[in-house]
């Protein structure tokens, strides 16, 4: 790819939006199902398998929309850091406040406040208050990296193929000791989750495709019917990697876990196959259409969404004293819970976004025009450049 992001392109990019979308439908299908897989449900313990590639694409669409935005609108990072910081250090500390204080009020716990409290500043720093959390932790990270970031791609234009090759390798040899030799890195696997360099490969590969936007866009769009071939090839051979790894005595859980090669492969496929599901969206939308506009508000929402849906599968499975487990049956449990809890999480973010709580709730700012909810409300540059934060 030789053409970079300065060529002229849309300066709203639906593609993106319905990989942001998707990639967060599936995130809360990670956690519905985790709560809800019986010990031998093995068809969803390999549904749950084939959804965790969502924290890959996840760091890939934030490091392309970081670095696209950074090179149409470059600013200091003086300006981006406290902005940044500001949309996801706030809902980070507020969310994990919520889930920390809740989860101890309904155990029950005896320790003293001061046990108390170095327990909370050590989830705090860790990304430990509650399990989706380390996805803030490790984006600012990559907010702090965005100056390195930056200057890699810059420099190294004409030979991003090779940069991509060695992160790839790079992340390839991480992901392999956490999983076949975990021995070799047991200094890291406590937080082998909070780490940016357990995701280097995509975090780069995020990058450096903001930068060859034009190509890859065109090249997905001439691509689609290989991509789907792809997809639908590395998916059976993820689920046979599996199904080794159970034969060899692995657990499900410890066989589907998403920090390991195989993962590493599919991820790098469904990241090509959203683009392709967004390029077909953008490509056939009406400008004025129902489905552009729910679009753009699901866009809009999937942060606030991503924050709060894990306390509703709380709510709903533990505070509930398992009524739904003991009254629904699997697999219908998984399908039951997740619709209540989007419903749930959508009601939750929807009345804070219309009050001074939008901020520490959703990660969007009460009022102003960068969080209306509409294209014509807000300059679209300025939309996409927030849109970022829930990347």
């Amino acid at each position: 790819m030789s053409e970079s992001i300065a060529a002229p392109v849309r300066q709203r990019l639906w593609e993106i939006d319905i990989v942001r979308i998707l990639t967060f439908l599936c995130v809360i299908g990670v956690h519905t199902i985790s709560h809800t897989a019986g010990a031998s449900d093995l068809p969803l313990y390999l549904l749950l398998g084939l959804l965790h590639f969502t924290r890959d694409v996840f760091f890939a669409l934030t490091a392309f929309v970081l670095v696209y935005t950074y090179f149409r609108r470059p600013v200091p990072m003086r300006t981006f850091w406290p902005r940044r910081f500001l949309l996801v250090g706030v809902p980070y500390v507020v969310w994990s406040s919520i889930y920390f204080f809740a989860n101890l009020a309904h155990t029950g716990t005896t320790s003293s406040p001061w046990v108390v409290a170095g327990d909370f500043l050590l989830d705090l720093a860790t990304g430990k208050a509650w399990y989706h959390l380390y996805f803030l932790l490790v984006t600012m990270q990559v907010y702090l990296l965005l100056p390195v970031i930056v200057w890699l791609v810059r420099k190294t234009r004409g030979h991003h193929t090779l940069v991509v090759a060695v992160s790839g390798a790079l992340e390839l040899i991480i992901v392999t000791c956490y999983f076949y030799f975990p021995a070799t890195v047991s200094g890291l696997l406590a937080y082998k989750d909070e780490y940016f360099f357990s995701y280097i490969f995509f975090i780069v590969a995020g990058a450096i495709a903001a930068d060859h936007l034009v190509v890859l866009f065109g090249w997905v769009r001439a691509h689609r019917p290989a991509i789907a071939v792809a997809t639908g090839i590395t998916g059976v051979l993820t689920i046979g990697v599996f199904l080794l790894s159970i034969a060899g005595g692995r657990s499900y859980a410890s066989a589907v876990t998403p920090l390991q090669p195989i993962i590493m492969v599919w991820a790098a496929v469904v990241c090509f196959a959203f683009l392709a599901i967004g390029t077909v969206w953008a490509d056939r939308r009406k400008t004025d259409g129902i489905g552009t506009r729910f679009v753009n508000v699901a866009s809009d929402r999937s942060f606030g969404i991503f924050l709060s849906h894990p306390l509703f599968i709380w709510l709903l499975l533990w505070v509930g004293n398992d009524w739904f487990e003991k009254n629904v049956p699997s697999p219908w449990l998984t399908l039951v819970i997740y619709v209540l809890v989007v419903a749930g999480a959508i009601i939750l973010t929807e009345i804070a976004r219309r009050t001074p709580l939008s901020l520490p709730l959703t990660g969007r700012r009460f009022g102003g025009r960068w969080f209306r909810t509409t294209p014509r409300q807000a300059p679209r540059a300025s939309r996409l450049d927030r849109s970022s934060s829930a990347a």
